[in-house]
This record gives C-alpha cells, structure tokens and sequence, in this order.
C-alpha cells in the first residue's frame, strides 16, 4: 500500500475531486486561496494519479478531518490506516459510512448524527420562492447575526471571516432584528462552488418559510458567480431537508460526524 504524502499540487488534486463534485463541494472550495493555507492534503498515488484523499482542515478547533468516498473504499482505508498515527489527539471528523471502524483501536468516538450531502440539482426551483425579503449582510451585521445564531442555533459552525465573502443573506422584522439568516462554509468563484450553511431562524418564527426564502435568495445570489452549490444536513432534520428540496436540493451522498479523542481512548 502506497503511504500517504502531503500534496500541495492544486491541479492534480482539483482532477481527482471533479470526479465526483457532488461529494467534494467542501474540498473543491478549499483549494481557493482564502482557505487553502488552512489546509493539509493527503493523499496516496498510482504514478501521478490519486488514488484516495483526506483532507485536514486546521483553522477549527479542534481539526476536522474529511474522508469521504469516491467509490474507492480500499485506497481511502488504506490512506486513512497510515494516515491515523500522525492525527491531532482531537479531531472532529465527517467519514463516509463504515470508515469509522479504523479508528477504534486508537480514538473513542462519539459520534454526532448521520448526515447527507445534498447538492442543488433543480436551480428552476429558486424562481418559484418569493425572496422579497431577503437581505444582504456584511460585516457590519455581525453583532445582530451573532445574536441570531445564539438565539437560534448556539452550536452552529459560524466565522465571522466568511463575512468577507459577501455570500451572508438575512431576513429582519420592521425594528431591524434578524429572524433568519444562511451564508456559506467555503464559497470560490476561483473553483465555481460554494457549501451553504448556518441557515437558521428564530425558534419563535419558525414554521413561515423563512428559512427556505433566505436559502433560494442565498443561492440565487451565488449563482451569479459559481455553478455548484451544495451543503450538508442531519439525515433527521427533516424540517430542513424538506426546505432544501423545495428550493431544488437532491440528496448526493451520506456521511456521519464523530468526536474522535485519543487521549480517553487510552486512559
């Protein structure tokens, strides 16, 4: 089995995720500049192909690792076995079904919900969703979203960098406060592809379609600049899947979030 090597070729790994760009939505953004030096590449070849990658993403604490399947389960386990010593002792992870396994031996897991990777298939869809209301917001709008999102969804994934990309949408009531809002995880017109996500709304509001509205004005804008957009989603939250297939979402793969820590599995 090859061992697994940083790669810093942005080419070679940009061929090996357009293969299958409905399940690497989050790779492909990270190749773009803004995030590419928060990043660390690992993959295995055959002559200069990949063969498997995993990507760590190291401006999060803790890490999180991507390891997600391109129909090539025995090279990703392969990476992912000689790839396991060198890991931080905490990492978050999102691993397709079954990869869990090879961390066992070394990590307790705890694992955070099944997941499916969605990606918008059916952008007609956006036309037929009122989205009158939906505003822009940018980094003066940080307080009134950061009270949102403690309001509304306290264990979201929000950086206020990502403000910087102009890729954050709102809806507000007449005082001025926000009641809904969605953005993006990684967003490049460099590479055309953005992951939407940190779609919420006031728990009082729900229920109105305030969140579909946000996520069609959200994507309409992005649309403008990029042509793949997808985003990631608890299998059980069906309110949201419901939303995002109103809005012209498919479902694209299935994967599952886990807390792996070293250090309680070795106590």
């Amino acid at each position: 089995m090859n061992e697994p090597k940083t790669c810093t070729d942005k080419n070679a790994l940009e061929a090996y995720l357009r293969r299958y760009p409905q399940l690497n939505y989050y790779h492909l953004g990270d190749l773009d500049n803004f995030f590419w030096p928060d990043t660390r590449w690992y993959t295995t070849q055959e002559g200069p192909a990949i063969t498997a990658l995993a990507l760590l993403y190291t401006a999060a604490e803790p890490e999180v690792l991507l390891a997600i399947l391109n129909q090539n389960r025995e090279q990703l386990g392969g990476l992912l076995e000689n790839l396991i010593p060198n890991l931080p002792d905490q990492v978050y992870a999102h691993l397709s079904p079954g990869m869990e396994t090879l961390f066992e031996s070394r990590y307790s897991l705890e694992h955070h919900g099944e997941h499916y990777k969605m990606t918008l298939t059916q952008p007609e869809a956006l036309d037929e969703i009122d989205t009158a209301s939906v505003i822009p917001l940018n980094e003066t709008d940080l307080l009134r979203l950061e009270a949102l999102y403690q309001a509304a969804y306290p264990g979201n994934w929000f950086n206020p960098r990502m403000l910087q990309t102009g890729q954050y949408v709102g809806i507000q009531d007449e005082q001025g406060t926000l009641q809904c809002a969605a953005g993006v995880h990684v967003y490049s017109p460099a590479y055309q592809v953005a992951a939407v996500g940190n779609i919420t709304t006031l728990p009082s509001q729900r229920g109105r379609g305030l969140a579909t509205a946000a996520t069609a004005g959200l994507c309409k804008q992005l649309l403008q600049s990029v042509n793949l957009i997808g985003l990631n989603v608890r299998t059980d939250n069906l309110p949201a899947i419901r939303s995002y297939q109103h809005a012209g979402f498919t479902i694209s793969g299935i994967y599952h979030e886990w807390m792996l820590s070293r250090e309680l599995a070795t106590e």
